[in-house]
């Protein structure tokens, strides 16, 4: 098996507010929308995301109602602290503060208007 490319899918509330807070603040192009939907993609090896909103009739009826709950959407990133200052400065919260774990990923969470969290990755050298 070859895999071309790799997408995930969040079921939501608010399509335009997911798709702008990921444009806005992770360097996201809005890529193909129509109502209810969203796909936004960026030219580096980052996943692409669709947002579909919830209720929408293109998810199977016992997805329907579902939003994307306890999904972590998790990006490594080069400079984390850099990451983390820049996000502040443009106000969005951190709901997890930086940290580092015991087996050498130092991290931080922030979540979208939908409540969706993203996690900001870096491993820490090992010396």
């Amino acid at each position: 098996m070859q895999i071309s490319s790799t997408t995930i899918s969040l079921t939501v509330d608010d399509v335009p507010a997911a798709s702008k807070f990921l444009a806005t603040h992770f360097g996201y192009t809005e890529r193909m929308a129509a109502d209810g939907f969203a796909s936004l993609g960026r030219d580096d090896a980052a996943v692409d995301v669709v947002f579909l909103r919830r209720g929408i009739e293109v998810l199977p009826e016992p997805l329907r109602e579902q939003t994307a709950a306890g999904v972590i959407v998790a990006f490594v990133v080069d400079n984390l602290v850099a990451e983390q200052e820049r996000l502040r400065a443009e106000g969005v919260e951190i709901t997890l503060p930086l940290r580092e774990e015991p087996w050498g990923e130092r991290l931080f969470m922030v979540a979208d208007p939908n409540g969706i969290s993203y996690e900001l990755v870096e491993w820490a050298s090992r010396s």
